[in-house]
């Protein structure tokens, strides 16, 4: 099936580099045609152009919208059970994290929600967001285990996630986090529950093909840092590589461990010194910043033009969960990394798309327009410029989402 979409005002994120993403400055680097068509051929890219369209099967008017790859959000917990608007009821009233997850709330909160529920629940809710998500524009995922503490919600999380990967048409990537939280049982038992993520959960996780990928959250009150070496060693020998949640609250010096084990990602970066900036600049290791966790928690927004300026690979993701960044929408991240965190549009879209799809080894299949590159796009509505998806933040200017080619149906 040929497609051909005409009267673009500007197809945005063009590569003929064939390169896995952009580090440091060149993220900036941002090529465009103008007044523009776009080929597809079944489920990929064919060709781009200006002037007069070719002919094609089916024709699309873009009547002056845009096209750009779709986002890649490589940072959720999109499988949960229950939200958490009553925490922040309490930190409006001046609570911290900390004190209510001292209180049983936080990740336990969420834990014994997870437990609660069947797998049929948690699949149905989790498939309700995802059907938002492609909708706002997100054309592959990754989704990470956490809410559940105990091997079998642990499993149950996964085959929830794995599932969606096989019912909707966008690549689903799972990653196991065990190491999220310790469970009320292994309060005082931190080397138990340690154990049991080594030697019981993660062995089964691999067995069963159920992750692609595994976190640990190291911080303070969680996970240590010689907890997350551990960890990334028993990944190891399974042959599953990490993406790590790293310095949110606290400096640890785990940025260095990390990518001395050639960590895929290391997320969320919002306290960060100038040292840790210098050796994610000098590594593979991709930097993923998650804007809606700062805005929601009123914690620091992670530096990115530092890490611009010492030539690290960034991302964007939205770490989608109930708890601490409770939107899956990635046009909000995309702004929120212009307007606070100076990126400019051409940065952000970059990080949003190309370096997101590195983040979950995808950027070989999406992330651009390249010839051959599956053809997962967003059509906006009539718009000249690039940097009025950032400026214009909060609107719906998606006027259609293409997956694998094929034009996916508009909620009303």
């Amino acid at each position: 099936m040929d497609t051909v979409i005409y009267n673009i005002s500007k197809i945005l994120h063009i590569e003929d580099q064939n390169r896995p993403y952009k580090r440091g400055l060149d993220l900036g680097h941002f090529p465009e045609t103008e007044q523009a068509w776009l080929a597809l051929k079944n489920d990929k890219i064919e060709s781009w152009g200006q002037g007069e369209a070719p002919s094609a099967n089916e024709t699309i008017n873009a009547q002056g919208g845009m096209v750009l790859p779709t986002w890649v959000d490589s940072h959720t917990h999109l499988v949960y059970a229950g939200t958490r608007e009553d925490e922040f009821a309490k930190r409006l009233s001046g609570m911290t994290y900390a004190e209510i997850a001292a209180q049983g709330g936080g990740i336990l909160n969420s834990a014994k929600k997870l437990r609660a529920a069947s797998e049929e629940e948690l699949y149905e809710s989790a498939a309700a967001r995802l059907y938002e998500l492609i909708h706002l524009g997100t054309g592959a995922i990754e989704i990470k285990s956490g809410y559940g503490l105990t091997p079998e919600s642990e499993l149950k999380m996964l085959r929830v996630a794995r599932k969606l990967g096989e019912d909707f048409p966008l690549p689903v990537k799972t990653t196991f986090l065990g190491a999220h939280a310790f469970p009320e049982n292994f309060s005082n038992d931190h080397a138990g529950y340690l154990h049991q993520i080594i030697n019981e959960m993660m062995p089964e996780v691999a067995s069963q093909n159920l992750a692609d990928y595994v976190d640990v959250f190291c911080e303070e009150g969680y996970f240590s840092v010689d907890d997350m070496v551990q960890i990334i060693e028993a990944a190891q020998k399974h042959k599953l590589k990490t993406k790590l949640h790293l310095n949110q609250f606290n400096t640890l010096g785990s940025i260095k461990k990390a990518c001395s084990a050639d960590a895929l990602s290391v997320d969320h970066l919002e306290v960060m010194t100038a040292e840790d900036i210098k050796i994610l600049g000098q590594s593979n290791t991709i930097a993923t910043l998650l804007p809606g966790c700062s805005l929601f928690l009123e914690i620091p927004y992670a530096p990115a033009q530092k890490l611009i300026a010492e030539n690290a690979i960034i991302a964007l993701a939205t770490d989608f969960n109930p708890g601490s960044a409770p939107s899956g929408n990635m046009n909000l991240m995309v702004s929120l990394a212009s307007i606070k965190m100076k990126m400019t549009p051409q940065q952000a879209i970059s990080a949003a798309t190309l370096n997101g799809a590195a983040a979950i080894e995808l950027s070989s299949e999406l992330g651009s327009i390249e010839k051959g590159k599956k053809a997962n796009l967003i059509l906006t509505k009539p718009l000249q410029s690039a940097s009025f998806l950032p400026y214009n933040f909060g609107h719906h200017l998606i006027k259609n989402v293409f997956l694998n080619g094929i034009k996916q149906s508009m909620p009303c």
